[in-house]
């Protein structure tokens, strides 16, 4: 029997996969589980019809990525704190400011959870740099100027 996966099987194949099962294994467990659907020709204009519908909405999302790419490479953050004399910071730079900074100073709104720090906080002035994990195909580098205010 064929059938549409609608989730991940172990040893079977991905969601939306179309695999062949003995009948047993599809009725008795895969369809009364929820993880599959009969195969039918109407099932299957719809995967297709989803599918192509995924695609391109990932095309319209790697584009804008892409975009965004372009305006934020190699930008320059000046990020002021209060810092010691000796140049140690009171607290810490994490991601939460690096966006900050990125939407006050370039008007550029980024998720803190896509910014990447080598360390997880940055707790001295100087230059640093922060990757910024735009989609799987696009990381950008920002170079980060820790000053004292």
């Amino acid at each position: 029997m064929e059938i549409i996966l609608k989730q991940d099987v172990q040893n079977l194949g991905y969601a939306d996969d179309i695999v062949k099962v003995k009948d047993g294994y599809a009725r008795n467990y895969l369809i009364p589980q929820g993880l599959a659907i009969i195969a039918t020709t109407s099932n299957k204009k719809m995967l297709a019809e989803t599918l192509k519908q995924r695609a391109f909405k990932a095309e319209k999302i790697r584009k804008e990525a892409e975009e965004l790419a372009g305006k934020i490479e190699g930008l320059n953050l000046k990020i002021y704190t209060k810092a010691s004399e000796k140049g140690t910071i009171f607290g810490s730079i994490n991601t939460i400011a690096v966006a900050n900074a990125l939407k006050e100073q370039h008007n550029i709104e980024i998720d803190r959870k896509k910014v990447m720090l080598k360390e997880n906080h940055i707790k001295e002035l100087g230059n640093y740099t922060a990757q910024i994990n735009l989609h799987k195909d696009f990381r950008v580098n920002v170079n980060l100027e820790i000053l004292a205010e």
